[in-house]
């Protein structure tokens, strides 16, 4: 099952991390969180990992409306976008599908929802992508 919408794009690792940052704000998400898995993995185990960060997205008007029809919405909350290099050195920006996510709650009124979100989700892959050029559909 497909639950990541996503674009492949070049450019410098940080340099994907701003932009998508900018396009989501853009979109009005916030990003809640900003975890740096990379340097994570070094800290907590010593290992080494390729560049790779989870950003929390949320758009506070739509988490609302959706925690009004669902309260237990807020375990699948914050909405995750990843950006990471991958082993040819190009960088994905990956974002949770939305209507794949709300799908598991088994309530018809997050469709709406969850509909409004993932279209910004993919106006944003496609304004980092405009930004920074594509490789390849990821």
């Amino acid at each position: 099952m497909e639950y990541t919408i996503q674009t492949s794009v070049t450019g410098e690792f940080d340099d994907v991390v701003d932009t998508t940052i900018a396009a989501l704000e853009n979109e009005g998400f916030g990003v809640l969180c900003d975890i740096d898995i990379q340097a994570t993995l070094k800290e907590k185990l010593g290992e080494e990992f390729r560049q790779y960060r989870i950003l929390g997205a949320c758009n506070p008007p739509l988490a609302y409306e959706g925690l009004t029809e669902e309260i237990e919405l807020g375990t699948l909350l914050p909405c995750n976008v990843i950006v990471y290099e991958t082993d040819d050195g190009d960088i994905v920006v990956s974002a949770v599908d939305p209507k794949q996510l709300v799908g598991i709650a088994d309530n018809d009124a997050l469709d709406s929802i969850a509909t409004e979100v993932n279209e910004r989700f993919e106006r944003v892959l496609s304004a980092v992508t405009d930004e920074l050029g594509s490789t390849s559909e990821a």
